[in-house]
């Protein structure tokens, strides 16, 4: 079997499970977010952080919720990595470094799970399992709550209640990515990813010393660093590492993790809304551009460019021999269209082309499927644009599911958009023209500067990856890409939160013969029509400088 045919079967066997799991998993989840029943264990924590679970929010005191919580969690993981040196279990490493804490508190409370370490090389158990990987599952939990909050906006009438942040986080954790993460967890074990809490091994000797490698819950964190959306690994080499990723199976089930939640969140958006057939146009939208990047992504990884490509089966450099073209093609594009961040392949190795890929897909704000919740409320606010636009073609006032898109919605929805661009545009040019962060590019030219690009992209856009070639450990990375992950993470909720009450407070419109049909494949083509034309003006004179110029001088 050729490279290229393997790549096509994966492919199809990656379609065809995520289908099979569409439809359970996303009426699963709109039962869940729309149950009035506790758990026990569920009041136990109530009881214990002192929520009401009942009580119905507002936008604001929704907000207020996330805000809260996610500060706390980033105040306990700062103190967590600052106290390493005397905690148990933190294998003889030493306190994380104040701005590298930082940068790592702001980067898994936001899920965005940049890295700037070694994991290897500087996080113990304690940090690993009590810190990142418990944020792991919480910070993945408050991006669907924020979703479902704003899916409630659409459904609900003339009230502005939101539902309950605490109840939604929760319920998140407990009901959706616990069970799906303990099956998961056993599955990668299955295949031969590493789960215990030993120390540090040192397995042979080589030139230049010995080569040392500690063990780790790796299993268990793996399994919510993809299906969270999260990204952050154990190790340097992330899920390129065997002890990740040992096999072509465990890379194809990883990715699947990646995608089953957005993806199926359509799902749950339709059943909320009360009109399935909403939900696939989403659907619609998003598969749409994943796939297409995908197929391009394999094309220009898988180009013939002379006898050392022929004879490698396409661009083999950075690329693990066990995975091949097409399988690091698949991750590549489903890591970068998620706020995963996940790699299986060094992102920076890829063609020039192939690297604006990467980058632009998480230009795009990561909504093709996106991360969990955010892939599908920054989806939700493409449509609202995209509904605007058409409004203004037609000469009518602009609706969407039977709420009236006005001059405060649409400013919101501009805000959302204009937010991220802004973050990493500026953060971009202030690398470049300061001399000192311009030391850390391992590259000249076009390749450097897509490193940096690369790096606030990745920051902003929550997503996580990186052009590995950047020496991001330094005060100057760690502070701007930490607050750039903040930034891009929770400026963006409060556009959606405000927009979402915005749309509670309205009462429904009935539909007319004049009002455009959402739910039909002329307004899919008319919202991946928007979302390509808004991110190539907003960032087509970045990428012209970076992973274009690269890719037309190759």
């Amino acid at each position: 079997m050729g490279p290229v045919l393997a790549g096509v079967l994966q492919l199809l066997a990656l379609t065809a499970a995520l289908a099979l799991a569409h439809r359970p998993l996303g009426d699963h989840m709109a039962r869940v977010y729309s149950s009035d029943r506790h758990w026990r264990v569920e009041k136990w924590i109530y009881k214990a952080i002192g929520a009401d679970p009942g009580a119905q929010m507002r936008w604001p005191a929704y907000l207020r919720g996330v805000l809260a919580f996610s500060a706390a969690g980033v105040l306990f993981l700062y103190l967590l990595q600052r106290l390493q040196g005397v905690l148990p279990g933190s294998l003889g490493f030493s306190a994380i470094d104040p701005d590298q804490a930082f940068n790592t508190a702001a980067s898994f409370v936001s899920n965005t799970n940049w890295q700037s370490y070694y994991g290897e090389q500087a996080m113990g158990h304690v940090v690993q399992t009590a810190g990142l990987a418990v944020q792991n599952f919480v910070s993945a939990a408050v991006g669907m709550a924020v979703a479902v909050a704003l899916v409630r906006g659409f459904a609900r009438s003339r009230s502005g209640e939101l539902g309950n942040f605490w109840a939604d986080m929760v319920r998140g954790v407990t009901r959706i990515l616990l069970p799906i993460a303990a099956v998961a967890a056993i599955v990668l074990v299955a295949c031969g990813v590493i789960q215990n809490f030993s120390g540090i091994h040192e397995v042979g000797q080589f030139v230049g010393g010995a080569q040392q490698w500690n063990g780790g819950a790796v299993a268990s964190q793996e399994a919510i660093k993809e299906l969270g959306t999260n990204g952050g690994g154990y190790f340097n080499a992330n899920s390129a590492h065997p002890f990740e990723n040992p096999s072509p199976f465990s890379n194809l089930f990883e990715i699947f993790l990646i995608l089953v939640i957005p993806f199926s969140l359509t799902r749950t958006f339709g059943r909320m809304v009360g009109s399935p057939r909403q939900g696939y146009a989403i659907l619609g939208t998003m598969a749409t551009i994943w796939l297409g990047f995908t197929a391009l992504m394999m094309w220009t990884e898988f180009a013939h460019l002379g006898p050392a490509f022929d004879l490698a089966g396409g661009a083999m450099e950075g690329k693990e021999v066990r995975l091949g073209v097409g399988a690091s093609s698949i991750w590549a594009v489903a890591t970068t269209l998620t706020s995963t961040g996940a790699v299986n392949s060094a992102h920076s190795s890829f063609t020039g082309f192939g690297g604006g890929i990467e980058l632009l897909g998480m230009q795009l704000g990561e909504i093709a499927p996106g991360g969990v919740g955010s892939g599908l409320y920054g989806m939700l606010i493409m449509a609202v644009i995209a509904v605007f636009v058409a409004g203004l073609m037609v000469g009518r006032t602009p609706e969407y599911l039977g709420k009236k898109i006005g001059t405060r919605e649409i400013k919101l929805a501009a805000c959302y958009i204009l937010v991220t661009p802004a973050l990493v545009l500026v953060l971009t040019a202030a690398a470049m023209a300061l001399p000192t962060p311009g030391h850390s590019m391992t590259n000249s030219g076009a390749h450097g500067f897509s490193e940096i690009l690369y790096a606030y992209s990745s920051g902003a856009n929550n997503n996580g990856s990186a052009f590995a070639g950047l020496n991001a450990d330094t005060q100057w990375f760690n502070t701007t890409i930490g607050l750039a992950m903040l930034l891009g993470r929770f400026l963006p909720m409060v556009f959606v939160l405000a927009l979402a009450g915005s749309l509670a407070g309205q009462r429904p419109i009935p539909a007319t013969s004049g009002t455009l049909r959402t739910e039909k494949p002329l307004f899919t083509g008319l919202l991946v029509g928007t979302i390509l034309i808004i991110t190539g003006l907003t960032y087509f004179p970045a990428l012209a400088l970076g992973p274009l110029a690269e890719g037309l001088a190759a």
